[in-house]
């Protein structure tokens, strides 16, 4: 008797779902994960609702107290220095700079953020990520101390944009990239240089993506990176609105077809492991 895998019996679908049952056994849910149809779709979607989903994202009982809390610091602070002390306000205020990961990093973002942001040789300026120095910028803690933060448009504009990121990281949850693919067409037009992208970790992402520039660029040096993109992408139509869109929806897409690709086990991987099952 052959002691072979019979590799009909892995794939033959015997069920509504398209899957065979030893591939249920083996795998549960084994359906194809959403393609790139649904991946645009799940855009056009984010899109249209983002007003509500951010509304009802602000009103959940945590965010909405990470809210209060943020708010009643900054109205309350005395100085920068003290209301950059605070972990509440840190959470929220790096959260919606689109700056979540760095978080933990508590002194290095103080630092960062009391430096001046108009002095070239400041620590905010040195720091790779441009988001820093966008920050630094907009809030001008150096400078101006508190008198921007205070400013109830301004406490408004970043409770809004923290419920928003919020809302965008459940986003990629179900599609990743999603998040960064909305961000990106808000941000598109105010590329000018390819220096912008390399400095900006959601725009290096998108870009790189949507272009099919493997990630091993990233050892590259920046002026390898910075040939390679120009090489393949001319910045100056990120001003045309029907190229950001093709351009999302391209970057889209191969998201979509990596995430399948990866989550799909070989056949190697299913021979192996039912032979083990059968031996």
């Amino acid at each position: 008797m052959s002691t072979g895998i019979d590799y009909a019996l892995l794939f033959t679908s015997s069920d509504a779902s398209g899957a065979s049952p030893l591939l249920q056994a083996l795998y549960g849910d084994v359906s194809q994960p959403a393609g790139p149809g649904a991946a645009l779709s799940a855009l056009q979607n984010a899109e249209r609702n983002q007003t509500k989903d951010v509304a009802t994202e602000a009103a959940q009982p945590q965010v909405a107290r990470d809210i209060a809390a943020f708010t009643k610091a900054v109205e309350t602070a005395t100085s920068p220095r003290q209301l950059l002390n605070n972990p509440a306000v840190m959470k929220v205020l790096l959260t919606a700079s689109g700056l979540a990961s760095q978080i933990g990093f508590t002194a290095l973002a103080q630092k960062a953020l009391l430096s001046n942001p108009f002095d070239q040789n400041s620590l905010v300026n040195k720091l790779p990520d441009q988001a820093w120095s966008t920050m630094a910028q907009t809030y001008q803690f150096a400078t101006m101390g508190l008198a921007v933060i205070q400013q109830p448009s301004v406490i408004s504009t970043v409770t809004n944009a923290y419920a928003e990121a919020l809302w965008q990281q459940s986003l990629n949850a179900s599609y990743p990239g999603l998040a960064n693919a909305l961000a990106f067409r808000q941000q598109a037009s105010s590329i000018t240089n390819v220096q912008q992208v390399l400095g900006d970790a959601m725009m290096f992402d998108v870009v790189t993506t949507a272009l099919g520039i493997p990630e091993g660029i990233v050892v590259q040096s920046t002026q390898a990176q910075a040939q390679t993109i120009s090489a393949q992408l001319d910045v100056a139509n990120f001003q045309k609105p029907k190229f950001v869109e093709q351009f999302v929806q391209r970057y889209m897409v191969n998201m979509a077809m990596s995430a399948s690709a990866s989550s799909q086990p070989s056949l190697t991987q299913l021979a192996i492991t039912a032979q083990g099952l059968v031996a």
